[in-house]
């Protein structure tokens, strides 16, 4: 069986970039003539199949999308979904889901398939792969975003995330204008970037008005409800337990509620609590959760929008976007008790 050729192949023997070639199957008129008819010849000579794509924005046939995701198991994936969904409503393509049920081989197994397959984008939510097979999945030419990526990536990797390193010091910096001196911190994976940043903006928070660091505040765990549950047991433990602890997700935050509830610790009087997210459940809770809000939604459109422009060949603005976090204060949080 013949490889299939590539348009980044074609980019390459004609002298031009992917988004010029990808303006030439799409019939776009901002091509200078020469360079129009060097890829028309490559094309030709190449016997280059167009996409779905290609057809579709000039057919008005369906085009693919397919998201990788670790599970559809949180309220924070499924919020970045609903913006997905919300961008995506308004044209013709279709959206194909891919869970890889956070498995390294099958998010592999399934990154192989994407490239092998005749979808036209793909955007990729918290992959584990390495930065240099994402490459080799854009120098194949398709149209690739990275939604809160797990590592630092090159910037030739499109991707959107949200600002953790202000989040965690936003969060930090309000259990200490409380009065907090004793804040707890249960961290996320430690090979996360997001986990670094917000743990590294707590830290940053804490220096800044001349407070400790108390290495047994800070607390190894995942974003998951058990881990705020077994960690929370382990601060009370402490001989001198803190009087706030900042969860880095709501979800962990529903395990720190249910083992100050076991402990008869009573939220905010005895201690405080504040989430990583805003999650739509984090304001059902009782108390309801101070939090910080990491836009999921708006980055699922920002990330979808992103995927559009590189499919209809539009040059990017950045490749790098980071949205804001910003603190949002419900009922979890007071001063601590004398």
């Amino acid at each position: 069986m013949k490889k299939k050729v590539t348009i980044a192949e074609i980019a390459a023997e004609a002298g031009v970039s992917i988004p010029t070639v990808s303006k030439v199957l799409n019939q776009r008129e901002d091509v200078a003539p020469d360079t129009r008819r060097r890829v028309e010849e490559v094309i030709q000579l190449r016997r280059y199949i167009p996409s779905r794509v290609a057809r579709a924005l000039g057919s008005g046939l369906n085009a693919q999308i397919d998201l990788v995701v670790p599970a559809f198991d949180s309220d924070y994936t499924l919020e970045i979904v609903r913006g997905i969904e919300d961008m995506l409503s308004s044209t013709n393509m279709r959206l194909v889901f891919n869970s890889t049920h956070d498995e390294a081989l099958r998010e592999r197994k399934w990154l192989n398939k994407i490239i092998d397959s005749s979808t036209d984008g793909a955007l990729l939510l918290l992959p584990r792969a390495e930065s240099a097979y994402l490459e080799t999945i854009v120098q194949r030419g398709l149209p690739i975003v990275v939604i809160d990526d797990r590592g630092v990536l090159p910037p030739t990797i499109p991707s959107v995330a949200a600002t953790n390193w202000i989040g965690g010091m936003t969060a930090t910096e309000y259990l200490i204008s409380l009065g907090h001196r004793r804040i707890a911190i249960i961290c996320g994976p430690a090979t996360y970037i997001s986990t670094k940043a917000r743990l590294a903006g707590y830290r940053t928070a804490l220096e800044n008005a001349g407070l400790p660091i108390d290495p047994e505040l800070i607390r190894p765990g995942t974003f998951r409800p058990p881990a705020g549950y077994e960690q929370t047991c382990a601060l009370l433990q402490l001989p001198d337990p803190p009087t706030a602890i900042f969860a880095c997700s709501d979800e962990q935050a529903t395990g720190v509620y249910r083992a100050l509830y076991t402990h008869s610790k009573k939220i905010p009087d005895e201690i405080s609590v504040i989430g990583f997210d805003d999650v739509r459940f984090s304001n059902l809770m009782c108390p309801a959760l101070t939090t910080i809000r990491q836009p999921l939604f708006e980055m699922g459109r920002l990330a979808t929008n992103m995927l559009l422009q590189q499919i209809r060949g539009k040059p990017l603005d950045s490749t790098r976007v980071e949205l804001t976090t910003s603190l949002v204060i419900r009922e979890s949080c007071t001063a601590p008790a004398s």
